[in-house]
C-alpha cells in the first residue's frame, strides 16, 4: 500500500518525466534516425556485396540481392532498404566460425542488433552452441552461419576487417 500511494502521490506531485539530458538524447536519437538507417543500410550494401564475392563465403542472405527467396517482396514493401541485419555461410563449418569470431578486430562479438558499432554473432559456438548439427539443421542455422549486424563505421575499414577474420577462418 505504501509503495503504491508513494508512486501515485510521487507521480502527481513530481510528474512523471524523463530528465532534461534524457530528453534530448531521446530526442536526438529521433531527429537523426533517419540518416543513420542511411548510413547503415549503404554499409551493408557494400559489405553484402564485398561477402558476396569473397572465397570463404558459401552464401549470403541479404532481402536486396537478386538471389534471395522474398527479393521482390522486399522491393515493395522496403524502398529504401532492408536494413543493416543479415547473415552468411562461412566455408568451414563450425571451427572456421570459431576461428573467424575470434579474429575480427573491429566488430564486436554481441548477441544484440541494431548498434551504431558493428556486431557479429556465430550462433553454432555461442547461442546455440549446446545444439548438435542436426538440431542446428532442423532450426534452420547451418554450422557456419554468421550474423552480422552492420553499424556506422567506414565501409572500407569494415571489409578490411572482415577480409583479414575471413582468410584466418580457413586456415584450419
Amino acid at each position: 500500500a505504501f509503495i503504491t500511494r508513494a508512486r501515485k502521490e510521487g507521480a502527481r506531485d513530481f510528474g512523471a518525466c524523463m530528465s532534461p539530458t534524457t530528453a534530448f538524447q531521446v530526442l536526438q536519437g529521433m531527429e537523426t534516425l533517419p540518416l543513420r538507417m542511411q548510413r547503415h543500410v549503404a554499409n551493408t550494401r557494400a559489405i553484402v556485396e564485398f561477402l558476396g564475392e569473397h572465397d570463404a563465403v558459401e552464401w549470403v542472405s541479404y532481402p536486396e540481392r537478386e538471389d534471395h527467396p522474398d527479393h521482390e517482396l522486399a522491393k515493395q514493401l522496403l524502398p529504401k532498404g532492408c536494413g543493416a541485419v543479415f547473415s552468411f555461410g562461412i566455408k568451414g563449418g563450425r571451427e572456421a566460425g570459431q576461428r573467424f569470431i575470434s579474429r575480427v578486430e573491429l566488430l564486436s562479438h554481441l548477441a544484440n542488433v541494431g548498434d551504431a558499432k558493428s556486431l557479429v554473432i556465430h550462433p553454432a559456438s555461442t547461442t546455440h552452441h549446446r545444439m548438435d548439427a542436426d538440431a542446428l539443421a532442423a532450426a534452420g542455422i547451418s554450422e557456419g552461419l554468421i550474423r552480422l549486424s552492420v553499424g556506422l563505421e567506414d565501409p572500407e575499414d569494415l571489409t578490411e576487417d572482415l577480409d583479414r577474420a575471413l582468410r584466418a577462418s580457413q586456415k584450419g
